[in-house]
């Protein structure tokens, strides 16, 4: 079998996604600290989080059932271009002195529209090019190198924000966008191409692909505990940037520890992906959450209390390197019980309900609360959904894994006495079917 860093076409996507990561990267940081300065208002800024986040719920269903569809590479190759052109029109408007914040909020909004229907190509695309034996090991890849850059970047902006503007610094994601585009072109190794012959109405295919999310135990309850975290984790960081300036006296484009924080935050997200292949070995993918929820709600606790400025960003590094690995462990489950032709649909639901539900509503409910009663109560806020999350977590995974009765199979349950891996949770009763069965592995055709 070919290593990961033999693979020209892995090494290809991943420098693709890595350096489309390192422009969005330095536009997840930018944008509320821009809509910030040119409003001034905790609730605006919590805007921009919801902007980003509501396309998942507006066009996730129609994006997963097409991108199981097309040709996944062209799809992602035309997302990236004009995800360029819209980025581009914010450091064109602020030299014409002309931006305003609708208009930043609008092109968050678009960008992450066409976003949606990148990520439900790239979720059958990664499977479809390692295959599921090494989609673990290219999901940790992934997301290292994503952290490594969430470490050098924003410090990288920390410092640059002290010399320039925040908007002339987008063009560099425009830029990154293209440069992802012209990656993905070139790799030549099949990543799906759609399915040939008759195809049932796009309705029936988002049906289907609704029907295996929730039919599946394990699925459900992955998806309950990822809006939970979501909503959680976008009331923290939609105000991230008001609670550095009005509790940690950190000014939001002016002061170099700001670089500092989003540092720490980086160098915990790189931790938690770096231990994280040993991590599940020791404990398992479905007992993850039930450890590290609990030590992601100690963290945003201290994050609450604390009024201190290293300490807090120590917190932050902390408790985003226990979301890492909780990411991870989902990201990577609904991956490997997933068959290929239903990638798409399935993921795209996924992160629809998850991320496209969950974050606009954490975002606006803390955005709401620290405009009323300042940042401290949207921190919160992010507490008492990682709290319930908690309570998920250790009430239902347990019961999820092992046999269920609506016909799925987790080979090696508890009952059975092993832990099976993800990987021989793939099993389904077809409709008409008298007996269950195995999946394919559709990557290895």
């Amino acid at each position: 079998m070919t290593s990961l860093r033999q693979d020209l076409h892995f090494r290809r996507y991943w420098l693709a996604r890595m350096v489309s990561l390192s422009g969005s990267m330095i536009t997840y940081v930018v944008l509320p600290i821009l809509v910030y300065q040119l409003t001034g208002s905790n609730l605006w800024t919590g805007l921009v989080a919801v902007s980003e986040a509501l396309p998942y719920v507006c066009f996730g269903l129609v994006a997963g059932a097409l991108a199981d569809r097309l040709d996944r590479r062209r799809l992602m190759v035309a997302m990236d271009l004009a995800s360029a052109a819209v980025l581009a029109s914010l450091p064109l408007a602020y030299l014409a002195g002309v931006l305003t914040a609708p208009h930043v909020l609008v092109a968050g909004f678009v960008v992450q529209a066409f976003f949606v229907f990148f990520d439900a190509a790239n979720f059958g695309a990664l499977p479809a090019l390692v295959g599921r034996d090494r989609l673990g090991a290219a999901n940790s890849a992934v997301i290292g190198g994503g952290t490594v850059i969430e470490l050098a970047v924003p410090a990288l902006v920390g410092v640059l924000l002290v010399l320039l503007a925040p908007a002339p610094l987008l063009a560099l994601d425009a830029l990154s966008f293209i440069a992802s585009a012209l990656l993905l072109r070139a790799i030549t190794a099949p990543m799906g191409l759609g399915r040939s012959g008759d195809r049932a109405p796009l309705v029936s295919e988002i049906r289907e692909g609704l029907s295996f999310l929730v039919n599946h135990p394990l699925l459900r309850v992955l998806t309950v505990l990822g809006v939970l975290v979501n909503i959680g984790i976008a009331a923290f960081l939609s105000q991230l940037v008001p609670w550095l300036d009005q509790v940690l006296r950190i000014a939001p484009a002016e002061d170099p520890r700001l670089g500092a924080v989003w540092a720490v935050l980086g160098a915990g997200g790189l931790a938690g992906s770096l231990l994280y292949p040993r991590i599940t070995r020791r404990l398992g993918e479905t007992q993850v959450a039930q450890v590290f929820m609990p030590a992601s709600l100690v963290c945003v606790v201290a994050c609450a209390l604390l009024d201190q400025w290293l300490l807090a960003a120590v917190a932050v590094g902390l408790w985003y390197l226990t979301f890492i690995v909780v990411a991870l462990t989902t990201i990577t489950l609904r991956q490997q019980i997933t068959p290929d032709h239903l990638q798409g649909r399935v993921n795209t639901v996924g992160r629809m309900l998850a991320f496209g539900a969950g974050w606009p509503v954490g975002a606006l409910a803390a955005g709401l609360l620290s405009e009323a009663y300042g940042p401290r109560a949207a921190l919160w806020l992010a507490a008492a959904m990682v709290a319930v999350a908690c309570v998920v977590a250790w009430a239902a995974l347990p019961r999820a894994a092992p046999a269920s009765p609506d016909g799925w199979r987790a080979v090696g349950s508890p009952e059975l006495g092993a832990r099976a891996p993800a990987s021989e949770w793939l099993t389904d009763r077809p409709e008409g079917a008298g007996e269950e069965r195995a999946w394919p592995d559709e990557s290895r055709r």
